[in-house]
């Protein structure tokens, strides 16, 4: 599969990314409306950047116990229920005179329940698409990921200005309905990928499978450290500039759309496992300047030009699936999916601590400075496991 015009005449891949589309536009709108509300009430970037992205913290819980669900459940009907879910979780968001606690017990359950929802997505993907088309497929979904994260954050900025968080939180948990919808009318039902009752154990023994490959953990801390880190960047945009942060979170989504043309539609395939590491650099350096404090135009650029290093996550993907069993897909992807997330919490709750004790331009430094360093790490390490297995002259 090598053209977007063959990828959206493919069954069932038009209303399954218009659906991901309008959920992609309700997250990042809940997102934005959410953290504001919360830094309004409490001027904390640490309780500000854990709003946003606290919901990722849990993401490890459903990876431990609940992730054998992705490939054991109908996929049209978890892909229905989960946004209803969404939606009625972000419409208690907007609720007024509910407590912080509550708030982000909400945060965190919601968080819980989207740990599976990425293994269902992806393995469904995988499905729908041939394998050699999965790369252009997921690369099409972060394109739109990028575009809706602009339009989320736009009219989610513009929504917080002129009314309040709380109406921008309503018109996202409209768009998780609409979400619904799409998939109940516009998908076929499938059976699972898997057959028998999902369960804690088997959980356990797929990702133990998973993660006794070698080659197949370095895919996976690649994806999960480096992009974590600045994420946390990403998550003290609302303390960093508090009346632009729209502006910075649709940068960002803009830079990460030409990452995922870059790598998924321009750069040949053979040139593409080389891309891996540098633009995993690239995602990070833009952001040590930050200490400097650079006026907004400065800034916005900055945020830009990291964000094409999101591309390095098609690279990893695409390595993944094919070091990955068919029967584990769903699970694999769910995985990464989750650890991801669980990242980026973890690092939006370290860089708002940071944030707190110092200031968020130097948490920000901080943040990308060390996402920096784990990538050469992982490079080092690489280097070191091709030399390893590499065959010796004459033998």
């Amino acid at each position: 599969m090598r053209s977007y015009r063959e990828l959206f005449r493919t069954p069932e891949f038009t209303p399954f990314f218009l659906a991901a589309s309008a959920q992609t536009v309700a997250q990042t709108m809940g997102e934005l409306a959410l953290g504001t509300l919360v830094y309004r009430a409490t001027e904390s970037p640490l309780l500000s950047a854990v709003s946003m992205f606290g919901s990722s913290l849990v993401q490890v819980v459903g990876a431990v116990f609940l992730l054998s669900a992705a490939d054991r459940l109908p996929p049209r009907a978890a892909l229905t229920a989960l946004p209803l879910l969404f939606a009625a979780a972000t419409a208690a968001l907007a609720l007024p005179g509910l407590p912080i606690w509550a708030l982000f017990v909400i945060v965190l359950a919601k968080g819980l329940v989207e740990s599976v929802g990425g293994g269902v997505r992806w393995g469904l993907l995988n499905e729908i698409l041939s394998r050699d088309g999965y790369l252009l497929g997921r690369s099409v979904f972060n394109m739109m990921s990028g575009l809706m994260q602009v339009a989320g954050y736009a009219t989610g900025g513009a929504l917080v200005a002129l009314l309040s968080p709380r109406v921008c939180l309503l018109v996202a948990a409209a768009l998780y309905l609409l979400s619904a919808a799409v998939v109940r009318l516009g998908l076929t039902g499938r059976p699972p990928r898997t057959t028998g009752r999902p369960s804690v154990s088997a959980t356990w023994r797929a990702n133990a499978l998973l993660w006794s490959s070698a080659p197949r953990r370095q895919v996976y801390l690649a994806l999960w450290i480096p992009n974590g880190l600045v994420v946390g960047c990403e998550s003290l945009y609302v303390s960093y500039a508090p009346d632009r942060a729209g502006t910075l979170f649709a940068c960002a989504a803009l830079g990460m759309l030409a990452g995922d043309v870059l790598v998924g539609r321009l750069v040949p395939p053979r040139l593409r496992p080389r891309l891996g590491f540098p633009l995993l650099l690239l995602l990070a350096a833009p952001y040590v300047p930050f200490l400097l404090h650079p006026p907004l135009p400065l800034a916005a650029a900055a945020v830009t030009l990291a964000s094409v290093g999101f591309g390095a996550s098609l690279v990893q993907q695409e390595r993944l699936v094919a070091l990955t069993p068919d029967a584990l897909t769903g699970h694999a992807l769910g995985l990464h999916s989750a650890g991801m997330l669980t990242m980026q919490g973890v690092a939006a709750a370290l860089a708002g601590s940071v944030a707190q004790l110092t200031s968020p331009a130097g948490a920000m430094t901080a943040m990308a400075t060390v996402s920096a360093g784990v990538t050469l790490a992982l490079m080092a390490a690489g280097r070191r496991e091709r030399r390893a297995t590499a065959p010796v002259p004459g033998r």
